[in-house]
């Protein structure tokens, strides 16, 4: 068992004795930022990171919250939670899903149609910030060289400064975060909404660029399934002025997050560097083929 795994469980045990449920036989479903557990008892334990204790509680919360607007989405158990276990990490527990996969691109912006409707909660959901943890991710990012993270922190740094004077768009709302077909799980009943970890108040522009990225900058979306999606969302955030710095803003979040985990994965430095190249003007001109991780 690998040091982070022995953590975890650890931690795990320690907050299912809190909440009275018997982890033993428990297995890994994804071992990354966050730890996710399946229980025998039909459960399954979310674990962030330490110091996340209030994203963790809002998370429940907009969970809870989206099941009295009957949006489909990830359930939690009823038991108090977030539970803080050893080591200051929060554990959160949910509703095991049903054998699914990934959702579809159209899938995701059927959840953005209802989600960026939907009234304001009487909920403390905060206000999105593009750019949480990209500092961290560089710094951990120890595959780069000193030049190529020197450069990531530039352009976070710029991308910062014209955040805070960017065009204006469409009503602000209640958005995802992380908008992507992987927090889509399609099951034979229908699709579920997952990840609320992003959930906050803010422009419904960033929820639409992580599918137009995709087209854009990744091309793991053709031009057909996009179209579709502009056509159901009613708009097609690539036209828009701020297109450029929200797409910027994505895609240094995808980029860094590659390059932190490759500093503990091998197998994915060569697409983290690639990714380091392609926005440093090294690769051509997009879209660049990225591959996914994790």
């Amino acid at each position: 068992m690998t040091t982070k795994a022995s953590t975890d469980r650890s931690v795990l045990e320690d907050a299912c004795a809190t909440v009275g449920f018997d982890p033993s036989g428990a297995e890994p479903i994804r071992l990354a930022e966050n730890a996710i557990w399946r229980l025998p008892c039909g459960a399954v334990a979310r674990i962030a990171q330490p110091g996340q204790d209030v994203a963790a509680a809002r998370e429940v919360e907009v969970a809870r919250w989206l099941e009295e607007n009957d949006v489909p989405a990830v359930r939690t158990l009823d038991v108090p939670q977030p539970v803080t276990a050893a080591g200051g990490y929060p554990v959160t527990f949910w509703q095991e899903l049903p054998p699914h996969e990934n959702g579809t691109v159209a899938d995701v912006v059927r959840f953005l149609k209802q989600l960026h409707a939907l009234p304001k909660p009487d909920l403390d959901l905060g206000i999105l910030d593009p750019f949480v943890r990209i500092t961290d991710r560089i710094d951990a990012a120890r595959t780069l060289s000193d030049d190529d993270r020197q450069w990531l922190r530039d352009r976070l740094d710029d991308l910062k400064d014209r955040w805070t004077s960017r065009p204006a768009g469409l009503p602000e709302c209640v958005v995802h975060g992380d908008a992507w077909v992987g927090n889509v799980a399609r099951t034979a009943a229908g699709p579920l909404l997952l990840d609320f970890e992003r959930v906050s108040l803010g422009p419904p522009e960033w929820d639409l660029v992580s599918t137009a990225v995709k087209l854009t900058t990744t091309g793991a979306v053709s031009s057909e399934e996009y179209s579709a999606f502009c056509d159901f969302y009613g708009t097609d955030v690539t036209e828009w002025e701020g297109y450029e710095l929200f797409a910027g803003a994505r895609e240094l979040r995808m980029t860094t997050y590659a390059a932190q985990h490759a500093a503990t994965h091998a197998e994915w430095q060569e697409e983290a560097q690639h990714r380091v190249d392609c926005l440093r003007g090294r690769a051509g001109s997009p879209p660049w083929q990225w591959k996914g991780i994790m």
